[in-house]
């Protein structure tokens, strides 16, 4: 029995580079993609198997009509015991949701980059993060944060930079990662000049950027590995 996955868009267009719904896909599941950034919400949780939060250029602190009503979602679901991942915006409505509005915070500057993120010990028991190794590279560009002081966060992963880049709520399924292991070498070399213009006031040095891609393959095993256990949850 394959697994139905509740895929949250939150972004301004229906589809992005990742084309992770189609992914996921391939991995059996049966993906209910929602435009939720347009208002698009299922009107019950009842028959989901796992939770996909995708990223957003808006924050998780704002007071938005759609991100009002996905906290509110988040919290339902996490009350219903259904797995969630988020990424990005993703990873920072979920600790807003869960953790308090105050956790998510506007960095001073922006931090771009393909990195090398320090993982905890913690991760190698990790249920989606035992496979990232002692070092896991992706992508990451975030101007906000999530905190890494929260009793109820478990960091698996830091960077020079940014002290929560992947962190588990409780010892719950539900976890955020900051940075896009989701983005393909390919996809990033799209990415980096769609948003040439965006990325370069960030900061990014857009041929370092290409220069540095990776399949990020290690960093993929926990989008892998939390399909297989939305998977499971159906079975």
């Amino acid at each position: 029995m394959s697994g139905r996955m509740l895929f949250l868009q939150n972004g301004p267009r229906q589809e992005s580079v990742a084309k992770l719904p189609e992914r996921f896909e391939a991995w059996g599941l049966d993906v209910d993609a929602r435009w939720v950034f347009n208002g698009d919400f299922p009107e019950t949780l009842d028959g989901y198997d796992g939770i996909f939060l995708s990223g957003s250029p808006h924050g998780a602190y704002e007071d938005i009509p759609f991100i009002n009503r996905e906290h509110d979602l988040i919290r339902e679901a996490d009350a219903l015991g259904i797995p969630m991942l988020g990424v990005c915006f993703g990873s920072q409505i979920l600790a807003s949701a869960l953790c308090g509005r105050d956790q998510v915070f506007r960095r001073s500057f922006c931090e771009v980059g393909n990195k090398w993120l320090d993982v905890k010990p913690e991760a190698k028991t990790d249920a989606i993060a035992d496979e990232i190794g002692e070092r896991v590279y992706m992508f990451v560009w975030h101007n906000d944060e999530v905190r890494a002081d929260h009793p109820d966060m478990r960091i698996l992963a830091s960077s020079d930079l940014c002290p929560n880049q992947i962190w588990r709520f409780r010892d719950r399924k539900v976890w955020g990662i900051q940075g896009h292991p989701e983005i393909t070498k390919a996809q990033a070399q799209l990415w980096f000049e769609q948003s040439r213009a965006t990325m370069e006031r960030d900061g990014a040095d857009i041929q370092d950027l290409k220069a540095t891609a990776d399949e990020a393959l290690p960093a993929k095993t926990m989008l892998s590995k939390f399909a297989a256990l939305c998977g499971a949850t159906a079975a």
